[in-house]
């Protein structure tokens, strides 16, 4: 009989034969198809039926395998971290083989607790570069993944018991002002720098004295998430507020060994937290991590409290999309109720504007 799929435990298996012109060309199969859901297995049946039948027509191929592809890619060091436990997943089957249903079915079985944003970054995103790296170098099957929706990412939250794509609190003149009262001049500048420029942490903590050019009020940004390097314009006081900062030489927590002066004298992205911690409660403020506090407080305040128009801020906060930052940056700050109360308010009903031609007819 043709391939079936059942169900055993939380995977799907395929059973039967594969046809082609009413005749059984491959089988018995009774395997795991890998999947956890019923569509990923119908992928998995669908690509190994057309494998099969392409054999049966053409001939015996070379067919690489995960595991092949892995060794034609140049991974980063974070990319080879996550890929490690994705080779061990699907390190045998065959490119042709592998679905993107199968790719987003590896998520709750290699990170159960996770979000689905997870999922789709750190096992998704790294296995599908993997696979096109090879389509385009030895012209395997290309591989594309429909993201999961949000009635999975809810699913998933729900099975977990965690939010994910919490609604960040951005950062406002009156937090910024608070937190330099309380905070040293390094802190103090850092996070006036953020708020200022929508640097990220990792770029605002890794400037070094040679990325200032104090008499064009210019400072250096490292290149980051496809932007190329750049240098970004910033307020004389805000130079004037770097230029006062002696810089600092930071230790290598990995190797004990002092790196580069940098100028807010962080050798990390994470260093902060910590510190940032400690001065927000000193402050008697909410704490507010980097990212909201510069990044997101940036495009906030020009957008939504100062009326720029999106385009410009996100030209200035270095977006290439202005409809990313208003989809995730961009937060409303009028107040539901007071939203629901502009329903009962009575309007004044002006006297409508007469024209000559009417205030004749009425004499009449």
């Amino acid at each position: 009989m043709p391939l079936q799929i059942y169900k055993r435990g939380h995977v799907y298996w395929a059973k039967g034969w594969i046809e082609y012109n009413g005749r059984p060309i491959a089988g018995p199969y009774r395997r795991s198809t890998k999947a956890s859901s019923e569509e990923g297995a119908r992928d998995w049946i669908n690509h190994e039926t057309e494998r099969q039948i392409r054999r049966y027509v053409v001939g015996d191929e070379p067919s690489k395998t995960f595991s092949d592809a892995i060794m034609l890619y140049n991974a980063s060091p974070k990319a080879a971290k996550q890929l490690i436990p994705i080779v061990e997943a699907i390190g045998d089957l065959s490119l042709g083989a592998i679905s993107g249903a199968l790719l987003k079915n590896l998520g709750p079985k290699l990170k159960p607790k996770a979000s689905t944003d997870t999922w789709w970054r750190e096992i998704v995103t790294p296995a599908a570069a993997v696979i096109n790296n090879a389509h385009e170098l030895e012209g395997t099957p290309l591989i594309r993944v429909k993201p999961y929706d949000k009635f999975e990412r809810i699913a998933q939250d729900k099975r977990r018991g965690k939010l994910s794509r919490v609604e960040r609190t951005p950062a406002d003149k009156e937090w910024i002002e608070a937190f330099c009262r309380a905070a040293d001049p390094y802190n103090a500048a850092l996070v006036r720098f953020m708020f200022e420029t929508a640097a990220r942490i990792d770029q605002a903590v890794s400037l070094e004295p040679d990325d200032l050019r104090p008499a064009e009020k210019k400072v250096r940004v490292k290149a980051q998430k496809g932007h190329p390097e750049s240098w970004i314009t910033v307020s004389p006081q805000m130079m004037d507020e770097l230029l006062a900062l002696p810089a600092k030489r930071p230790k290598n927590r990995k190797t004990g060994k002092f790196m580069k002066p940098r100028v807010f004298g962080y050798g990390s992205s994470t260093g902060y937290n910590n510190r940032w911690k400690t001065i927000c409660k000193r402050a008697g403020i909410q704490y507010l991590s980097a990212h909201p506090a510069g990044r997101h407080g940036f495009f906030t305040e020009l957008v939504v409290r100062q009326g720029v128009d999106p385009v410009t801020a996100a030209k200035a906060g270095r977006w290439s999309d202005p409809n990313l930052p208003m989809r995730i940056y961009a937060h409303a700050e009028t107040d539901e109720a007071d939203v629901r109360a502009r329903f009962r308010t009575n309007h004044v009903q002006e006297d409508p504007v007469q024209t000559p031609k009417q205030r004749k007819s009425k004499k009449e």
